[in-house]
Formats: structure tokens, sequence, C-alpha cells
């Protein structure tokens, strides 16, 4: 009976397949089209916004990472922190190589991390999938750089956020320390085994330094082309939305409750926006021109720590090819995002320093 039902769920999934999305993607063409003279303005936007803000920020990062995966420093991480990441998050010491570099990096670096471990075996699925929920993250330089310099032309607001969300991190891989209980067997077997990069990868050497450089060049490139065209993809979907009245719509139905909580009306067009793709809507918050600016600052450290659904695609584009759940991923950067913002509020009510607004 069980069978049954468990064939006839899998043909409907099939079918949904086969119908819906061919018919959202010849949908979406066709919208290219019709919706052609916002696009442009919108892909534009997305293309200055990318090459003036997210390559000098991730593109630098991406390459050290790349060649940092290249050496033993895994190793080293191990030895450090070991005495750390297991009473803090409950996972082994090498993965806080994945945590360091998710920070310092930037989206999608800890995932992709996260799942290179669980490729090669370095840690249990149990604690990949913990790795996830906080490893991958804004890096400081797109936070304090992008954001605070350059969208909201204060080098303070991008400390505060990015302190904010290093915090949301932390405590959002402390709770998801309790996702799942770990099998002994799995831990006595992954019990003294080391983080070897060089299984994969050729090992640095003065020999091969070019070559070593070319790699990483090339890998970081091919991740922020990928970054690019999922914030390209992403404007012209919310440009399409926007076009046709559907974010109009539902703003209709989210300004009495936005009233409610007496928070101006105007962030929901860039609040939506931020939920498809955090650029975009970052960028829009941050020119919005009120004397509660606080305002502005909370709703950019939910979106930070969230992430948006552009970000979750490439994480998921990569997760994929594992055994590992998105869940955890998913429920964790939701946690992320309403954390941070609450440390922002904390945080600015509590130092003077912080406190902008007018």
């Amino acid at each position: 009976m069980q069978l049954a039902k468990s064939k006839k769920t899998n043909i409907f999934i099939i079918n949904l397949n086969k119908i819906i999305l061919p018919g959202l993607f010849l949908l979406f063409t066709f919208s290219l089209l019709i919706f052609s003279k916002h696009n442009l303005i919108s892909i534009k936007n997305s293309l200055s916004l990318w090459a003036n803000s997210v390559i000098p920020s991730l593109f630098p990062f991406f390459v050290a990472t790349e060649l940092l995966m290249h050496t033993n420093i895994t190793y080293y991480f191990e030895i450090i922190f070991r005495n750390l990441m297991r009473p803090l998050f409950n996972i082994n010491g090498n993965c806080s190589f994945a945590f360091i570099m998710g920070i310092i990096s930037g989206y999608p670096v800890g995932a992709k991390i996260a799942c290179e471990f669980r490729k090669q075996n370095i840690c249990s699925k149990v604690e990949c999938e913990r790795l996830l929920s906080f490893t991958n993250n804004s890096g400081p330089l797109f936070i304090i750089s992008s954001v605070g310099i350059s969208m909201f032309g204060n080098t303070m607001i991008g400390i505060l956020l990015f302190i904010t969300h290093l915090l949301a991190s932390i405590t959002v891989g402390f709770i998801f320390r309790f996702w799942k209980k770990e099998k002994s067997e799995n831990l006595s077997n992954l019990n003294g085994q080391k983080f070897d990069m060089n299984s994969n990868k050729t090992s640095a050497k003065f020999s091969n330094l070019g070559q070593i450089l070319s790699e990483s060049i090339s890998s970081a490139t091919s991740t922020i082309l990928m970054i690019g065209g999922f914030i390209v993809i992403f404007a012209c979907i919310v440009s399409i939305l926007n076009a046709c009245g559907v974010l109009k719509i539902i703003s209709v139905f989210l300004s009495p409750m936005f009233r409610i909580f007496h928070i101006n009306t105007k962030f929901i067009v860039p609040l939506l926006t931020g939920f498809f793709e955090i650029t975009n809507g970052i960028s829009l918050i941050s020119n919005i021109a009120i004397k509660q600016i606080s305002t502005n600052i909370i709703f950019t450290a939910f979106l930070l720590g969230f992430g948006g659904v552009s970000i979750l695609l490439q994480v998921w584009s990569i997760v994929a090819k594992t055994d590992l759940s998105i869940k955890p991923y998913i429920l964790g950067k939701i946690l992320h995002g309403f954390i941070a913002a609450f440390y922002t509020f904390i945080f600015m009510q509590v130092f003077p320093f912080f406190n902008f607004n007018l």
C-alpha cells in the first residue's frame, strides 16, 4: 500500500516537472521580450552593481581561498580550534576552516568547503549539515566596503553590520549543534582523520606557483561569473514582477502590517527585491531617505543574514552533488536573518556611536 502511494507521489512530481517547469521557463522567455525596456535598465544597473561592488569585494578573496585549498592549512586550523569547535558547535576541529573561510570570503565559499568536506569524508553527514547552517556568510569586504561604504556611505554602518552578522552566525551554529543525533559509529570512523586538500588538488610549491595561481584564478573567475549571472537573472525576475504589477499587489496586502508596526511602506518593494537577490535589495534599501536610518540598517542586517533566493539556489546547486540535506541551510539562514536584525537593533540602542538616526 505504501509502495503504491510512493509511486503515485513520484509520478505526480514527474508530471509537475514536465508541465510546470517548461511553462515557467516559457513564460520567463516571453516576459523578457514583452518587458524588454524595463529589463534592459535592470540588467545594466545589475551589471554595474556587480562590476563596481561585488567583484572588487569578493574576487580577491575567492582567489586567496583557492590558493589556501592547495595547502595543508586546515591541519593547523584543526590543532588551534579542536578544543573550541566540538563544545561550541558539536563538530570536529577540521570544520573550523569552513567557518573561518566562510566568514572571510563570503557567499558561497562556506557551502563549497562544507560539501568538499563531505565528498572527502572528512566530516560526517550530520556534521556537514550543521556546517551548512552557519558557515555560508557574507564576507567583511562585501559588508563593510560594498554595503557600508559604497551603498550607505558610512564605514561604521558596515562595521556594525559585520559584527552583528558574525555574532548571529555563531549563535545559529550553537543552536544547530543539536541538529540530529550523531551516530557513534560515524564518529569512530572519522576519528583522527585529517583533511587533505591535496587528495584532489595539486600541492602548492615554489616550482609550480604559476600553475597554482592560474588554477585558483580560473576557479575564482568561474564562481564570480556564476554570482554575476544570478544577480542579473534575479534582477530580471524582479523587474518583470514589478512591471506586470505583482509587486504592487503584494505591497497593497503588506501595507497594513507595516503601518501597524509604524514602518515606512517604501521598504516593501526593496525587501521583496532582497528576498530574491540581496545585492539589488540592499542597494534599494540604502537609497531610501528617512531620518530613522536605523530601519534601513536593521532590514539590511536581515537580508545579509538571510541571503536571498539567489544564494539559496547557488548553494542548492552545490549541495545537490552530495548526500547532504538543504533543510538545515534554509532554516539556518532564516534564523540568521532574524537574529542579525535583533542584534543590530540591540547594538544601536546600547552603543551611542552605532546610533545613526538623524
